[in-house]
């Protein structure tokens, strides 16, 4: 199992989003969030990433398999796109840049200032970091927000080359990636608690 969540609940602002929430993932299998604005999405994953706390429930995982993506493109604007990947690169012990510059097709623009792209180039630089990691969980927040359609069609590709590979992946989007039929999707919308609940961390202040 790559990756396994049992009961799990989340919150955020001291509202429970989430409650009993059990996700299990395989090597080379993909899920999909679904659900509406708000329900919790970004939440999961970042709990997941371990970058913040849950408030209960059980996550089984080796947190050195996984590589979050988020909103942000996580770039240095002043520094140059090669300088980007290099940084990169020396955090994850992969000193080969070419590979991933070529996969996400930002080779032509490696010696610009990262500050100087479109705002669908700084996203493709910055999922570029997906394929330095060596990672085997990617855990992806609305991974295609800036791209153009080719772009969107080469990250498609990207990710079913990373599950044939046996890597996983759970993703918030909102387009389809061609991985519906093949994907489990996640409905977070029936793991909604009733609204108004305090977190567990919140209680205290009551």
């Amino acid at each position: 199992m790559a990756i396994s969540v049992k009961s799990l609940s989340v919150s955020r602002g001291g509202i429970n989003l989430l409650e009993g929430l059990n996700i299990e993932l395989n090597g080379g299998q993909a899920g999909i969030l679904h659900g509406p604005n708000g329900v919790g999405k970004t939440t999961l994953l970042r709990a997941l990433a371990g970058l913040q706390p849950i408030e209960s429930g059980k996550i089984e995982y080796s947190i050195d398999d996984v590589c979050y993506s988020g909103h942000a493109d996580g770039v240095k604007p002043t520094l140059t796109v090669r300088e980007n990947l290099e940084f990169w690169a020396d955090i994850f012990g992969n000193h080969s840049i070419i590979e991933a510059a070529e996969q996400f097709m930002i080779s032509d623009f490696l010696d610009l200032k990262v500050g100087t792209l479109s705002a669908g180039q700084k996203r493709r630089v910055g999922l570029s970091r997906l394929g330095l990691t060596g990672r085997s969980i990617w855990l992806l927040d609305e991974p295609t927000v800036s791209l153009d359609q080719t772009s969107v069609s080469i990250f498609e590709n990207i990710i079913k080359d990373h599950l044939l590979k046996n890597g996983c992946a759970l993703i918030a989007t909102h387009i389809d990636l061609g991985l519906e039929d093949s994907a489990k999707i996640i409905d977070l919308s029936k793991y909604q608690p009733q609204l108004g609940k305090l977190s567990r961390s919140d209680e205290a202040f009551v």
